[in-house]
């Protein structure tokens, strides 16, 4: 039941994250950054793609993905829009085959990494990822209405 949760808020949320670029005009509006806004949402979306893709795939799912998490935040690196919706698709594919294979043991045990300085168990660390997707997720949309006004 919990695994089937996690499996409809990371294809929700993933399915917003690529419907929210895909609603920018243009690649150069996705690396925009305004004001006070520092990440611009192809920042976040790099981010959130390295962080799913490492925190689930590669710790859970032993994918060999590695992460570069200061390559996420580098501005204006010029990638696609559309190479962007590729990364959020590949994401999901990670995050959902994953889920698939977790059980309930797995999930009731310590997630194997320690992080932000404590342990976690799997199911508690999965579900804080989700707010994590959902916190930026909610960024970008408000990047998205301020910079395409």
């Amino acid at each position: 039941m919990v695994i089937e949760a996690l499996h409809y808020l990371f294809t929700r949320d993933l399915a917003l994250l690529k419907k929210e670029i895909e609603a920018y005009p243009d690649t150069a509006s996705i690396w925009k950054v305004e004001g006070k806004i520092t990440n611009s949402a192809a920042n976040l979306c790099l981010h959130l793609c390295g962080n799913l893709q490492h925190f689930i795939g590669a710790v859970l799912g032993n994918t060999d993905y590695i992460r570069n998490r200061e390559q996420e935040f580098l501005p204006n690196q010029g990638i696609s829009q559309s190479a962007l919706i590729a990364e959020i698709e590949k994401t999901k594919d990670v995050v959902l085959a994953t889920l698939s294979n977790l059980d309930v043991t797995t999930l009731q045990n310590d997630y194997p990494q320690q992080v932000l300085g404590r342990t976690f168990s799997t199911v508690g660390f999965l579900m804080h990822l989700a707010g994590h997707l959902n916190y930026h997720l909610g960024q970008i949309n408000y990047h998205r209405r301020i910079i395409t006004h």
